[in-house]
Formats: structure tokens, sequence, C-alpha cells
């Protein structure tokens, strides 16, 4: 009997500690994002702060998805597009009803999520951006 009080006890007393909360990534991510490096199908051509960037644009980057539904991408020519923002099982991250829309798109841009916190989002383009010359690019935003 002494032996199941006993367990009892040690059992609520573990058991009652501070259970750590889990963010949902749609929460870390819901903030305004700038480029810290792009690389253009493989080759890095922006780095923030780097003087001799080949791709300089890339400093009008901005991808603000600091509302929890609308999203406006700002690409390296300084275009901007708006519309809405999901995520697709925390793996990847689209962007529908872009007015105006996007060249060579239906309106929706996908980037593959390869990991994200509250201050790195790192993203792959899915498709091919002709504003940088049909290449497929790798973000590290902050």
């Amino acid at each position: 009997m002494k032996n199941i009080i006993l367990l009892t006890l040690i059992f609520a007393i573990f058991s009652c500690g501070k259970k750590e909360e889990i963010v949902p990534l749609s929460t870390k991510i819901k903030k305004v994002w700038t480029p810290e490096t792009v690389k253009e199908s493989g080759t890095l051509v922006y780095t923030k702060g780097a003087t001799g960037n080949t791709k300089a644009g890339y400093s009008q980057f901005k991808l603000d998805l600091s509302s929890a539904t609308a999203v406006t991408l700002t690409e390296l020519d300084g275009n901007s597009f708006t519309g809405t923002w999901e995520l697709q099982n925390d793996t990847k991250l689209v962007l529908k009803n872009l007015n105006p829309i996007p060249t060579t798109t239906t309106g929706t841009i996908e980037f593959t999520v390869n990991s994200a916190s509250e201050t790195i989002l790192n993203i792959s383009r899915t498709s091919q951006n002709p504003k940088s010359g049909n290449t497929l690019n790798d973000y590290l935003l902050k």
C-alpha cells in the first residue's frame, strides 16, 4: 500500500510541471521577412550588407506575412503583389490570388518551407521566377 501511495505521489509531482507550449508555424512566420541571402539556381547572388552583390535588387525584396491571411510580396525589381497566404502541412507556403497577377503564373506562387523559426525562414520557390531569369530561387529570410 505504501508503494502505491508513493508511486502516486511521485507521478503527481512530475505530471504537474509546466508543459512547453507549441507555437504553430503559421504564428512563428507571421511577420515581415527580408533576405539575408538569395541563391538563384544554386548560385549565391545576394548577401545582405555585402558589396558586389550580382543581384543588388534583392535589397528591395520583402515578404510580408504579418497578417493572418493577407500577403504582400515585393520582388527584386521593386514590383509588389498582394493576395493571401496559407501553409500546407507546414511544408509549403502558398501565395495566392496575387494582384496584379505575376508573369507566368495564374496568381499563385508556391515555396517549399525548408526550415522556419521566429527569426529565420528558409524557403525555395517551386517554379522558375521570370524576374530573375527563370531561375529556381532559395531564400534565407530574416
